[in-house]
């Protein structure tokens, strides 16, 4: 986010969709090169991810980003969402392969190799960008700033740096600063009559937790994501379940198409949600009300249990929780600020596993259970299974779109302060 702060959901949207393919990759990695050995797949899981995960660290460094817009960051961005795509597709046609087929170890080895070339495709946007560094000249000043400014009244005179930081730049260099001391400095001015005490942020400012915590914007995002995601989640727990109770023998193809879609919409959102906020000041929020209504139709699909709808429906509420889980990262962000983002946004997190907990444990596994019970197994067979689930989760998406609206109505001036010119500008930072 700090890095690239002109293109939140898109980031967003790139990273979470990496990690939804990660099981699949697994899964191919289990397949082959694992010999599909359930102690090799512990001993690469507890060594070899926490390794890479290591190395790869020393790579990853805070930077100030451009004062302006460079023309090749679109094209890097789009050149990853291809090759993500793409790798999606191929983790899915391999999943399908895997399951109707037996593969030569030969075979399975060059198809692992693929894989790897299409995880490793984005590492060329680096190299190019150390081989061929773009002129200085393809930066394009953000509206508002002083190039933009300067240009406007005939050009920069020859004293003036040809890109020298716009406020968005200079209020982005405060993120890097030490906290403490401009606390300090407030208190000592304070017993000195010389200011008054800070205010407290606005919306759109950096926060800090127990600042955010107080606020109602905070709390309905975190029950609209709570509710979103749990009841996304709940069918991902039972979706194998789901499967068999209407009739499928195997369920791969199911949990596929679950998880291609599921990438999508992670992907996806991101780029929607950061092409409409930038060209009508659209609230993120809005398209989490949007796709909380696409649920709310899934699940009554569900419950209906009508001919040929089961795909259909697992396909719109994979998409749907992909949104949900990726639209957050981007508007905590820009709602509560940087400085304390991943404490406010770890938070935000823990609707996950609690809307887990009641939907998928208590409710689901509850009704299951009884269902079961009464057929004298085991086993759940027919839609009845979840029927009642379905119902109340339908409800439950309801109320959470009713209330993603009013979180949206309330948002919707942050946006417009934001991105009134088109792109991210931070607020001016607040007076002590």
């Amino acid at each position: 986010m700090r890095n690239f702060p002109l293109s939140r959901g898109t980031v967003s949207g790139i990273l979470k969709g990496y990690a939804g393919i990660s099981a699949a990759v697994y899964t191919v990695l289990y397949s082959t090169l694992l010999e599909q050995s359930t102690s090799k797949l512990l001993l690469f899981l507890a060594l070899g991810l926490p390794v890479i995960c290591l190395a790869m660290m020393c790579f990853i460094r805070p930077c100030t980003p451009p004062s302006g817009e460079d023309s090749s960051v679109h094209v890097h961005f789009v050149f990853t969402q291809a090759s993500s795509v793409l790798l999606a597709i191929y983790l899915l046609t391999l999943t399908v392969i895997y399951d109707m087929l037996s593969l030569s170890y030969a075979v399975s080895y060059v198809l692992l190799a693929i894989v790897l070339i299409f995880l490793l495709s984005p590492l060329g946007i680096p190299v190019k960008m150390t081989l061929f560094r773009a002129n200085a000249e393809t930066l394009t000043p953000l509206a508002g700033s002083r190039e933009h400014l300067a240009g406007g009244e005939g050009g920069s005179t020859p004293a003036d740096p040809l890109l020298s930081p716009s406020s968005s730049a200079l209020n982005l260099g405060s993120f890097f600063e030490s906290e403490y001391a401009s606390d300090v400095e407030t208190l000592l001015a304070v017993g000195e009559g010389a200011v008054k005490k800070k205010r407290r942020p606005r919306r759109g400012e950096d926060f800090k937790f127990h600042e955010a915590f107080i606020k109602a914007d905070f709390w309905l995002l975190w029950v609209v994501y709570f509710l979103g995601v749990g009841s996304g989640v709940t069918v991902l727990n039972n979706l194998a379940q789901i499967g068999v109770a209407f009739g499928l023998e195997n369920t791969t193809i199911l949990l596929s198409l679950f998880s291609f879609c599921n990438f999508a919409g992670r992907l996806g959102s991101g780029a929607l949600s950061e092409h409409f906020v930038r060209t009508r000041t659209i609230p993120r929020t809005f398209w989490m009300t949007c796709t909380l209504i696409v649920m709310v139709l899934a699940f009554v699909l569900f419950a209906l249990a009508l001919t040929g709808t089961l795909y259909v429906s697992t396909a719109l509420l994979g998409i749907c929780y992909g949104f949900q889980y990726s639209l957050v990262v981007p508007t905590v962000s820009e709602l509560f600020g940087l400085r304390h983002f991943g404490v406010i946004y770890s938070f935000m997190l823990i609707g996950n596993p609690v809307g887990a907990l009641l939907f998928s444990v208590l409710l689901a596994g509850n009704v299951y259970d009884a269902e079961a019970s009464k057929q004298g197994s085991s086993t759940c067979l027919g839609p009845e299974c979840f029927r009642l689930t379905f119902l109340v989760l339908a409800g439950i998406c309801g109320l959470g779109s009713i209330l993603s609206i009013f979180l949206t109505i309330r948002t919707r001036p942050v946006y417009q302060m934001l991105y009134s010119s088109g792109s991210f500008r931070l607020p001016q930072a607040s007076d002590h």
